[in-house]
């Protein structure tokens, strides 16, 4: 184990609300949302007020009151002990270097659309490979610079979702909408349109990711809660109003998974040549938003894992950091390498890019959900057990209602893993599983390597 390193205090409010926005605000599952229907929009409100808010809630208090660096795993270490936080760490960890790779060929088929029509699969995935391995780079820098990455990638995502809702109310007034927004669309819908119901819980989460660099933070105890309520209200009023503009260019049943946004950009703005030109910005600014994606994810989680590392519950190679910049170089290469896998694998299964971004994206997302039910388990231990800690933010009312929030939150989380590899129509979703169960046990090995090394590092103290 490496000793704690020197971390700058860097991180403002403003820079927090803007590294929320970048994380959660997904322009990838805007489309995958709103290929349910209108059913959709009731989806968004429903899981807002169920999910949502009470899942920013419990961030917001875990965030100030345990402003510990690592963050999600170091309150699962607290509550229950380093294997359990081990555990959750790199599930945390490995669901983002498969997770990249999703985002990335969405990148590729977005640059394809607007620049490269015959760009072929494999190249897609060249380029997928490409910017993992610069996401890497970027996460060797200090996080005086690399946060400029999604600071600028959520002002950016701001900007496309603004121009989608404003061009939607005008392609509204001369073509009307292209799905029907009435009582019986808006029922939500509990047939196949259940495959993507968990795209909309997916892109809810991450509040907690900020907290990963808390030792960064200039002031943790104030800053965490507001800038979790800023980003939450800003994150759902743009879901909802992009979603609905998104119903309003194109019908659900012909929403392409990786197209669909330039589709609707197209079809909003693509009229002359001044609008075309426009929308080629526009796809310009979102291709930086994907890459932005995978950083701001990467920054988080590779502090995770490192400190796990420095604690001696993943392989110290997770450890490795740089000792001027106390950056993540160890978990960052090797998130690399496995992005570089993955992509490689996954493109021999897959017959197109669509196929290969649904598989990516449901086969880490089953992976990226589990820590966060150790979080909301440890949310509850610590109400119980440590009850008299200074708590800044503190969620209304008493333990029964903080239990509740949990709780409700654990189950929307555990519905969504289901349906994410079982689907309505269609059975279980086997490369979604069988790459899920692989990764886990993979990760028990990682653990075991972890323990040998420390006690080689005892035996040879002693």
């Amino acid at each position: 184990m490496s000793d704690t390193p020197h971390h700058s205090k860097t991180l403002g409010q403003k820079d927090m609300v803007l590294f929320t926005v970048s994380a959660i605000l997904l322009l990838d599952t805007l489309a995958a949302g709103a290929s349910i229907g209108a059913s959709s929009i009731t989806w968004w409100v429903m899981l807002g007020v169920v999910f949502f808010i009470p899942f920013a809630l419990i961030c917001a208090e875990m965030g100030c009151a345990y402003p510990e660096q690592g963050g999600i795993y170091a309150w699962i270490r607290d509550a229950f002990g380093g294997r359990w936080a081990s555990r959750a760490s790199w599930c945390y960890w490995v669901n983002t270097a498969v997770w990249m790779p999703a985002i990335y060929i969405l990148f590729a088929g977005i640059l394809k659309q607007l620049f490269f029509p015959e760009l072929s699969l494999w190249w897609q995935i060249g380029i997928g490979i490409t910017l993992a391995w610069v996401a890497v780079l970027v996460n060797a820098v200090a996080l005086d610079i690399g946060k400029w990455i999604p600071n600028m990638g959520a002002i950016l995502k701001v900007i496309v979702f603004v121009a989608i809702i404003v061009g939607a109310y005008f392609h509204t007034q001369d073509h009307g909408m292209a799905n029907a927004i009435t009582l019986e669309t808006l029922t939500p819908n509990w047939g196949a349109g259940l495959q993507y119901i968990p795209a909309i819980v997916y892109g809810m989460l991450g509040f907690e990711l900020v907290s990963s660099s808390s030792e960064e933070m200039k002031d943790p105890a104030r800053d965490v809660p507001r800038s979790i309520f800023i980003s939450g209200f800003i994150i759902i009023f743009l879901y909802l109003l992009a979603t609905i503009a998104v119903l309003a260019a194109i019908p659900a049943g012909e929403i392409n998974l990786v197209e669909g946004l330039m589709d609707t950009l197209y079809l909003f703005f693509g009229d002359s040549e001044l609008g075309r030109a426009f929308v080629i910005v526009l796809g310009v600014a979102a291709l930086y938003t994907f890459f932005s994606n995978g950083v701001t994810w990467a920054l988080g989680c590779n502090r995770t894992a490192a400190e796990a590392a420095r604690e001696g519950e993943l392989p110290s190679l997770f450890a490795i950091e740089s000792e001027s910049r106390g950056t993540p170089i160890g978990a960052a290469c090797a998130m690399g390498v496995l992005s570089t896998l993955t992509l490689s694998l996954y493109g021999f299964m897959a017959g197109s890019n669509e196929d290969l971004f649904w598989s990516l994206f449901a086969f880490s997302a089953v992976i990226f959900l589990l820590p966060y039910l150790g979080m909301l388990l440890a949310f509850v231990k610590m109400r119980v057990s440590d009850p008299e800690h200074d708590r800044p933010y503190r969620i209304p009312g008493n333990l029964m209602i903080a239990r509740l929030c949990a709780y409700t939150c654990f189950t929307i989380l555990s519905l969504t893993i289901a349906l994410f590899i079982y689907t309505p129509g269609e059975g279980i979703q086997w490369p979604v599983l069988l790459g899920a169960v692989a990764l886990i046990i993979m990760g028990e090995v990682m653990i075991r390597i972890a323990e040998s090394q420390n006690r080689k590092t005892l035996e040879i103290a002693n």
